[in-house]
């Protein structure tokens, strides 16, 4: 099996969040995991403005602190790829935590391995279910809060909710177009190719 014709289907659900938000994609297995970061904020619709990492077995991967203040230091995602984490931990499930404060648990399930296949066009969105919460709205605790408060027009906070988090918010409606096109995107960035149509 060559790593450099190798994808694998992916199913990436927001822990501990209700109604679901799920995002099933396929990727290289080589793909870098700065750049599997960066497919997962483009998916899911988040804005790339805080910390992660990526977390299986014992491992953490990350973006190393320059100064190095916070403790032991994660092994560099910019040098690191998927196929590392699943070859040195033989994890068959990865965590991915977005935004240190809100600690965002994506939940990421390695569901089917394609080989011998092209890699042309990906990452790829097959599926998405649920719309991402709104940044900095305080994890899952305060994201079950602000939807109780947006959806009760007597409760104290509706007002104040309302006009603090996206117009018209709907947390069952997900744009499938832009994230589609926002991960489509990537694809291009990264190396111009066509897009993947065996993969589905």
């Amino acid at each position: 099996m060559s790593l450099n014709t190798t994808a694998v289907r992916i199913r990436v659900t927001l822990k501990d969040v209700k109604p679901e938000v799920m995002r099933c994609l396929v990727v290289p297995v080589t793909l870098r995991l700065d750049r599997l970061h960066l497919t997962l904020q483009a998916a899911f619709g988040w804005t790339n403005s805080h910390l992660f990492e990526f977390l299986a077995g014992e491992g953490r991967w990350g973006i190393p602190d320059p100064d190095g203040d916070f403790g032991p230091q994660p092994i560099d995602a910019r040098k690191a790829r998927l196929s590392d984490i699943v070859q040195e931990t033989g994890a068959k499930t990865i965590h991915y935590l977005y935004d240190f404060g809100d600690s965002w648990d994506h939940v990421i399930k390695l569901e089917k391995w394609f080989d011998n296949t092209t890699i042309e066009g990906l990452p790829l969105l097959l599926e998405a279910a649920g719309r991402c919460p709104p940044e900095d709205v305080g994890g899952a605790p305060g994201y079950a809060d602000y939807l109780d408060a947006i959806g009760d027009p007597t409760h104290p906070e509706h007002e104040h909710m309302r006009l603090w988090g996206p117009e018209q918010f709907d947390p069952n409606v997900v744009d499938r177009k832009t994230r589609e096109a926002a991960v489509n995107a990537l694809s291009g960035i990264w190396k111009p190719r066509r897009r993947a149509t065996r993969l589905k």
